[in-house]
């Protein structure tokens, strides 16, 4: 055993460099399990405490702030206001008025505010790493002082965050507004005040996403909208007042009477009487109600016609603001499920239940319905007695725009939306709630069938008179592509150039059923790691992952608009927006390179010309990824500690078995895709970016990476594939294996050094004789290590364009991150088999309890031993008895000892374990 100090992080990451060496003379050689081991023998002879491993983890916790305080700012700079108003006058050059209106009207890209659970940091943390990424300043001093202290994650937590990136947002949005009128009056005085500028527009589906959760009524998103619209008037109204007093005013007053609707809705509703009252006052003609701007922006631009510049800028960018936003903080979209609108409309499709909605029966039914409906009115008494999800969702729409904002359009998006009758049966409830004018039905293609199967869906849809009539009454064709499902289905790059395909198709099923007179709206969800869709390397990869230069240049030239629309999702999508400098530094990188953009002179990328060979690469990748996704080996490791790895990050849970055994047989597809790229990470190694890069290129190695080098797309996509395997270590992944290997507990205190803990060595040692973990993190890092030396065969032969700064002392700072949570996870284990068997409540398995803890459900293991070694018992001397008692005596006290020695080491050594998730994931730039 090594007896170096382990006292300080640089000497963990001095002793990882001592013993990385060893892995040349012993292949199987863990240098991470090695480290962990030697700090836990420290920790249970009494060298070192928790209070010193708390120090080590603090320590690292820093260095992953100022990490990813860092990479923000590498991402996105320059981020200095100055500078970015400088960029944006020397982008908005265009000679002529008419272009420049053109370009300056037309949004760089639709920005949505998404809230999956990414909440990754504190609110105090996020605070600090977004104004270090703003001023610079990434100093200890400067990022480090947060608390740690986390949250608690509820949709209100998400809806407050998304509108404050919202806001700071539309004030970026505004700033460039007015920079571009300015730059309008000087070079065309005469023209400038028509100007109508939309240089980004915003909207959220924070409190309408229905898809996955039930804990969201339809009263939720009602008081959400008032909220956003009282919200959004009053920033109307202070922007208005030194200029429009009258009109901020009469703004302040419809801004007060939302509030105070919102009020009304967010008080319980269940009572007919309670719903009737707040709907009454909602619905109620009042002389301070607004539901639409557009008569405030043509007195604004009225007024602006005979104003000098300076009050006709401020005016107009008020005018323009409104425009692109309307009555709330943005648009906003509404989530569903297929089976929801398929079970709503099948109904009055299908009553008997005797017909298969993919069949062309159903198909030629559903037109029927089409052709018949008829708008019918509604109002909140049937929306609450509505017991279908998707047909309450219409009837919500229909309330909103008719009492609350009847100007700007709302979004429905259609999840694992498969067959042409979902749409239809969409379209139909828009009509029957005479809304199918402001409503944009827009299907989501993820899962590996709807992305297989999305070109034919297409042009299915695309066929439909109904669907041709409504698109172009509505201007547009809208869809869905989401990266993070696909991403975990198909592996992130198969995901990436699936989707790719899939906007193709669309551009030529738009074509082919003459609909190039309307707009493409293509919503690319996704997140910001790797593991989600976000590219890593650049701002440019970033904008240009989610939908390639290839993808738009099909749009263009088949002279379709393109109306590109983005995420920005959860707590780490609003650090983008985190502060007033990112958000106008954000904004302005789409304004110089707008996602609609593309050259179309551009000679077609070898990557789509060279397809005998790219699309066996693609296809050999999906082959090694879906085998992973199938393998009982993969899941049975990715499961292998549930979802005990990873810190609450939203209010949409991730799903926990409740048996006990559940952990073992937990599918991988009852898992949601951020927290199974979380675990990939917190594992050590982002398998579905990685894997099978290298096998797909073996065998043909020169050939692949010569494609790769001469193509664009080729080079992006190894630029993702470095970033990955930058952060990957698969001895980290075999390190965990270990911890479940019944020789090295049974061995440990084999020569004599370790005789205090020997006896629960043992036990763990015997425990853990049946249990299979270990031999499936084996075979599962040998085939990854397989992969990864074919992997790094085809890197040799491609120039590293973009080497990840200090990409060694990142290596290091993981190895001695996990070597920390080893250590602490075998200090975990001791203490639980250390706990004595017997206890008052004696109708608790031991055996249970111990398989809690050793998959990671700790807070489960730790209720029952509190509740089997209480250390408060209700006090005789509580009670007024006449006769006296010597029962109980001094020896019949409460377990106090019992949880200072085992139950508290366990809870402390945990939490420390999730501080370790939250430093890991800002080493990769992002939860999940």
């Amino acid at each position: 055993m090594s007896g170096a100090a382990l006292n300080t992080v640089e000497d963990l990451n001095a002793r990882l460099r001592e013993l990385h060496p060893l892995t040349a003379q012993t292949p199987l050689y863990n240098p991470v399990f090695q480290l962990g081991l030697e700090l836990s023998r420290k920790l249970e002879n009494g060298e070192m405490s928790l209070d010193d491993i708390e120090r080590l983890v603090a320590e690292m916790e820093c260095e992953g702030l100022r990490a990813r305080a860092a990479r923000l700012d590498r991402l996105l700079k320059p981020v200095p206001v100055t500078q970015n108003d400088v960029r944006i006058d020397s982008i908005a050059n265009e000679e002529d008025f008419s272009e420049f209106a053109a370009r300056w009207q037309r949004p760089a890209a639709h920005v949505v505010f998404t809230a999956h659970p990414t909440f990754l940091l504190t609110s105090a943390q996020t605070e600090s790493v977004a104004q270090s990424a703003s001023n610079g300043d990434f100093s200890e001093a400067a990022v480090c002082s947060a608390s740690p202290q986390r949250d608690t994650i509820t949709l209100d937590y998400e809806h407050d965050r998304a509108m404050a990136a919202l806001a700071r947002g539309q004030k970026a949005r505004d700033r460039i507004s007015a920079r571009l009128f300015d730059i309008a009056a000087t070079r065309w005085p005469k023209r400038w005040k028509s100007l109508q500028p939309m240089p980004v527009r915003f909207a959220t589906w924070v409190g309408y996403d229905m898809d996955g959760r039930t804990d969201i009524s339809w009263s939720t998103s009602i008081r959400y909208r008032l909220e956003e619209k009282a919200m959004r008037l009053a920033a109307y109204a202070q922007d208005l007042m030194s200029t429009e007093p009258a009109i901020a005013e009469r703004l302040e007053r419809a801004g007060k009477l939302a509030a105070d609707m919102a009020a009304r809705f967010a008080e319980d509703l269940s009572q007919p009487e309670a719903l009737s009252a707040a709907a009454n006052a909602l619905t109620a003609e009042h002389p301070d109600k607004l539901v639409s701007l557009e008569g405030v922006i043509a007195e604004l631009e009225e007024e602006a016609r005979h104003a000098d510049q300076d009050v006709a800028r401020q005016l107009l960018v008020v005018a323009a603001a409104m425009r692109s936003d309307g009555l709330g903080m943005g648009w906003i979209h509404f989530r569903v499920n297929s089976s929801q609108l398929q079970n709503a409309i099948r109904r009055r499709i299908d009553p008997d239940g005797k017909l298969s909605l993919a069949s062309q029966a159903a198909l030629v039914r559903m037109r029927e319905l089409l052709a018949e409906v008829k708008p019918l009115r509604s109002n909140f008494a049937a929306l609450a007695i509505e017991n279908s999800t998707a047909v309450r969702q219409f009837l919500a729409m229909a309330q909103i725009l008719q009492h609350i904002d009847s100007d700007t359009p709302i979004r429905m998006l259609v999840a694992e939306c498969e067959q042409p009758t979902t749409v239809l049966a969409a379209l139909y409830f828009a009509r029957m709630f005479g809304i199918d004018d402001k409503v944009d039905v827009s299907p989501l293609f993820e899962t590996e069938s709807a992305l297989e199967h999305g070109g034919r869906f297409l042009d299915a849809v695309l066929s439909e008179p109904a669907y041709r009539e409504y698109a172009r009454k509505r201007g547009r064709v809208s869809i869905q592509t989401g990266f993070s499902d696909a991403g975990r289905f198909v592996g992130q790059i198969p995901a990436a150039l699936a989707i790719e395909r899939l906007q193709g198709r669309l551009a030529e099923a738009m074509a082919a059923n003459a609909m190039t007179d309307v707009a493409a709206l293509i919503f690319n969800t996704g997140g910001e790691s790797m593991g989600r869709g976000a590219h890593p390397s650049s701002i440019e990869d970033r904008f240009d992952w989610q939908m390639s230069p290839w993808a738009r240049r099909r749009f263009l030239r088949a002279g379709i608009r393109l109306e590109p629309e983005v995420s920005f999702q959860g707590g780490d999508g609003y650090l983008w927006f985190g502060s007033d400098e990112l958000a106008l530094a954000t904004l302005t990188r789409m304004a110089e390179r707008p996602l609609w953009g593309a050259d179309t002179n551009s000679p077609t990328d070898v990557f789509y010309r060279r397809t005998d060979l790219s699309l066996d690469f693609y296809r050999a990748i999906r082959g090694v990824q879906h085998e992973h996704l199938e393998s009982h080996t993969y899941s049975r490791a990715i499961t292998a500690f549930g979802l005990g790895l990873l810190n609450d990050t939203g209010s949409r849970k991730s799903r926990r078995q409740s048996d006990l055994s559940g952990d073992r047989t937990m599918s991988l597809r009852q898992i949601r895709a951020i927290p199974h790229n979380a675990i990939l990470q917190q594992l050590g190694y982002p398998v579905n970016v990685i894997a099978g890069i290298g096998t797909a290129a073996d065998g043909n190695i020169e050939e692949i990476a010569s494609l790769l080098i001469e193509s664009e797309r080729g080079r992006q996509l190894i630029r993702l594939a470095r970033a990955a395997n930058a952060l990957g270590s698969i001895k980290t992944v075999a390190a965990y294996g270990e911890l479940f290997n019944s020789a090295y507990w049974a061995s440990r205190p084999y020569r004599g050094d370790e005789q205090h803990i020997s006896d629960a060595c043992l036990k763990i040692g015997e425990y853990l004789t049946k249990d299979d973990r270990t031999g499936v993190f084996r075979r599962l890092a040998s085939r990854l290590r397989v992969d990864a030396m074919k992997l790094h065969r085809l890197l040799d032969q491609i120039p590293d364009e973009s080497p990840l700064p200090d990409r060694e002392h990142t290596r290091r700072s993981l190895g001695v991150l996990q070597s920390l949570r080893i250590a602490l996870f075998k200090h975990m284990f001791l203490r639980a088999v250390m706990v004595p068997a017997f206890s008052r409540a004696n109708d608790i398995s031991r055996e249970d309890v111990l398989e809690m803890f050793f998959s990671l459900r700790v807070d489960d293991g730790l209720s029952q031993l509190r509740r089997a070694f209480p250390i408060s018992f209700p006090s005789i001397n509580d009670f007024s008895v006449d006769l006296p008692s010597d029962y109980p005596d001094s020896s019949a006290s409460g377990y106090s000892q019992i949880h200072r020695d085992y139950i508290d080491p366990i809870a402390r050594s945990y939490a420390l374990s999730l501080r370790i998730t939250t430093a890991i994931a800002n080493e990769f730039g992002a939860h999940g």
